[in-house]
């Protein structure tokens, strides 16, 4: 084991380094790293447990997905509308179906087919992420919505591998069953994002002051292991299961500390997972392969962009920023590794697919940087060769479908009830099955011990009594957002006013609500009493009259809703203070070819102590000045007189180009020293004196002695009679014979001592 892991890390280590010097992505060198590590390349492997290597890249898996969802977030995907979700959709179901269709006539069966096209609708969010950094794009517009692409597809691959499990597992397509899968998985990303974001944050808050980092993580990566747990015995993948701790744990104050923690455990196990990538690539299936591996690269090229573009022009955004998204999501990565080592693994996918597929990943790596800087010159292409007509049309398009809309008080009253229905439904399933499974019977073993007391029939109605009414206690709260909650809101009060159609839609909406709620407390009859229809649905009826006008009900549940909004808005409102502008004016800015970019003064600028005025720019790089930041305290649309500082926050708004401008306007800022001049360089240290008889020390205080204030030295101590007093009070007084030891600049230090 301590060798193969030491073979694995060397190797990797040392290729990773040479594709880092010639600026290459270090994944491709892992793969590379795993070739030469592998059986295939010198005809036997380096790797004494190939076994062993593959369970460290199983591990691997769950650390990069655990990481992805760390950098996921539910939220942020509602928050970001449709937009992602066209151009993601889009994306999606054309490649997968360009995939398939290519499969097919490349001769392959349904199977293979499927999982081709599901390895090639997802770009490497990875790769993605490192070349507009590299690129320095990240103050683009496109960027932000490339990201927003990426997150929807990182969810999508998640409910692609459950759907591809399913399809392993029976070798074929079933509608009902793959419905079926979709709304279990549905239900229980729901529960797990619900019950999470409800106990972790409260638990980590409570604890907080004891979790140091070495106990944050091993908390962590328990939490990750025990979703792995759940999510397998619930006849989903590990993979998922570390995706969606990720994805709770994304929504708290400590997820950036918990992803600065969790990195190089990631970094050394995601390696080992990539290497084993490596070492299953034959170079010989390569070389016979070589026509479908350029087909499969071309169509993932062209298709993206076309579908990435088309996805994204889709979605309201400009020609622009449609291209040159497309032109971004030209690879694919992570995913797809997942994706065909799974269908290798599970014995449903032909050898060949993984070296082909991981080939065309490595190939597309390679090219996303050179593809991407061509998003400019089609751009200009298409603006010379489309008919004014369309361009315009386009422009329209873009405009209208950005135009923020606000929707009806009945819908907007739907939406947040419904909500809060769904979610309180399946989390009342999952209680009931956890309680009826596991609860119930061990109330019901206590049957012995209560029949000491009283007779065996009466025990039995008296624990099946505790039960219910144990039962009744967890659930009420519940139950009553399902029947009850927002029942006589401001916005129910208005629409009343409104008219017959009004009033129907809600009564008929309440009674909805409450049939929900008898059937839950009469399905707990069911099991625990032997009751006719009639006395389940009376008694059940009543339970229901008794949670919605009960104060105490609607206390618990109140509560549980503040604490579960507190936990939910945690993040966002401790970043609150650091966000350059509000949601909202980001927002109103979607329908124009503007947007925010939020630069800091560097500490060598030019524009140091200089004012806005002198600046110049807005006439020198066209970008408007909206808000400067300094030590907390904000200066909306600042006027010309407006000194700017190093380590001033900038928030500017302008289009890519003019954002583009100031970009190299604050770089040209940067005062370049000559090295060729000597500078004096000025270093703090130490030095000891002794106080005789004839100093003028003697006898006066260190405040008094005016050592900090004229020499502009330290008095870090004091020896005297053999001990040491260290950070002394200024209110002590110097003696004779006292070891003086000070702290200052070199120069300044001399000075004094002279």
């Amino acid at each position: 084991m301590i060798h193969d892991l030491c073979i694995i890390m060397l190797t990797a280590g040392i290729v990773s380094l040479l594709f880092k010097l010639f600026k290459q992505p270090v994944v491709l060198g892992y793969i590379v790293a795993g070739m030469l590590a592998g059986p295939y390349m010198f005809g036997q492997s380096w790797i004494d447990d190939s076994e062993g290597v593959e369970m460290w890249g199983e591990i691997g898996v769950l650390f990069l997905l655990f990481s992805m969802g760390l950098e996921f977030s539910f939220k942020k995907l509602l928050q970001m509308g449709s937009t992602v979700l066209i151009a993601a959709g889009t994306i999606v179901v054309g490649m997968m179906s360009v995939g398939f269709l290519s499969g097919r006539l490349m001769g392959w069966n349904e199977i293979n087919s499927l999982f081709l096209g599901g390895m090639l609708c997802m770009s490497s969010t990875t790769i993605v992420f490192k070349a507009i950094e590299d690129m320095n794009l990240g103050a683009h517009k496109f960027a932000k919505v490339v990201f927003g692409i990426l997150v929807v597809e990182d969810l999508f691959a998640v409910v692609l591998m459950v759907l591809l499990s399913s399809i392993a597992v029976e070798q074929k397509f079933k509608g009902e069953e793959l419905l079926f899968e979709i709304g279990k998985l549905a239900a229980y990303l729901i529960l797990w994002f619900a019950v999470g974001i409800a106990v972790i944050p409260t638990f980590l808050k409570k604890f907080r002051r004891h979790l140091n980092d070495e106990t944050l993580t091993i908390f962590a990566i328990g939490m990750c292991l025990g979703m792995v747990l759940l999510a397998i015995s619930a006849g989903f993948s590990s993979a998922l299961g570390a995706f969606v701790m990720g994805s709770v744990l994304a929504e708290t104050i400590d997820a950036e500390r918990i992803e600065h923690l969790t990195q190089p455990i990631k970094n050394v196990f995601g390696s080992i997972f990539f290497v084993s990538v490596g070492m299953m690539i034959n170079p010989d299936l390569l070389m016979t392969y070589w026509l479908p591996i350029l087909i499969i690269t071309l169509i993932v090229i062209i298709g993206q962009i076309f579908f990435g573009s088309l996805g994204t022009l889709l979605s309201g955004q400009s020609l622009r920023i449609s291209i040159q998204s497309g032109f971004s999501l030209v690879q694919i990565g992570e995913f797809a590794f997942i994706i065909a080592q799974f269908g290798q693994n599970a014995g449903v996918t032909d050898e060949k697919l993984y070296p082909i597929v991981v080939a065309v990943s490595v190939i597309t790596t390679f090219l996303t940087p050179y593809v991407m800087r061509m998003s400019a010159p089609a751009e200009a292409f298409l603006t010379r060769h489309l008919s004014r007509g369309t361009l315009l049309f386009i422009d329209n398009y873009s405009q209208r479908f950005g135009t923020v809309k606000t929707d009806s008080m009945w819908k907007s009253y739907l939406k947040r009830v419904l909500a809060k229905i769904i979610v309180s439904s399946i989390v009342c399933v999952f209680i009931y099955i956890v309680y009826f499974q596991y609860a119930l019977p061990f109330i019901m073993a206590r049957s012995a011990w209560v029949e000491t007391f009283m007779s065996p029939q009466a025990a039995q109605i008296t624990l099946k009594c505790i039960a219910l009414a144990l039962l009744a206690l967890i659930t009420s709260p519940l139950l009553y957002n399902i029947v009850a909650r927002h029942r006589m809101s401001h916005e129910i009060k208005q629409l009343w006013q409104k008219g017959d159609l009004q009033r129907a839609q809600i009564t008929g909406f309440y009674l909805l609500r409450i049939i929900i709620g008898i059937a839950f407390i009469s399905y707990a009859l069911f099991r625990l009493f032997t009751l006719t229809t009639g006395m389940l649905v009376v008694i059940s009826a009543l339970a229901v009259f008794f949670i919605t006008f009960s104060r105490f009900v609607r206390g618990q549940s109140k509560r549980l809703e503040t604490s579960f909004s507190t936990n939910y808005t945690a993040r966002e409102a401790s970043a609150e203070s650091n966000r350059a502008m509000s949601g909202v004016f980001v927002s109103h800015l979607l329908p124009y070819d503007i947007h925010i970019a939020d630069f800091t003064v560097p500490a060598d600028s030019s524009f140091g102590g200089k004012t806005l005025s002198q600046l110049n720019i807005r006439q020198q790089s066209g970008v408007s000045v909206i808000r400067i930041i300094r030590g907390g305290i904000r200066t909306n649309i600042p006027g010309g007189g407006k000194h700017v500082y190093p380590g001033d926050r900038i928030v500017v708004a302008g289009t890519d180009e003019q954002i583009d401008r100031f970009t190299q306007m604050l770089d040209g800022s940067r005062i370049d020293h000559d090295e060729s001049v000597s500078v004096e360089r000025t270093h703090v240290t130490l030095a000891t004196f002794t106080v005789d008889a004839s100093n003028p020390l003697v006898g006066k205080t260190i405040q008094q002695s005016g050592i900090r204030e004229q020499a502009e030295c330290l008095v870090m101590g004091i020896q005297r009679n053999g001990k040491y007093i260290m950070n002394p009070e200024p209110t002590i007084s110097f003696m004779e014979n006292d070891i003086i030891i000070v702290a200052g600049e070199t120069g300044k230090l001399q000075d004094f001592l002279k």
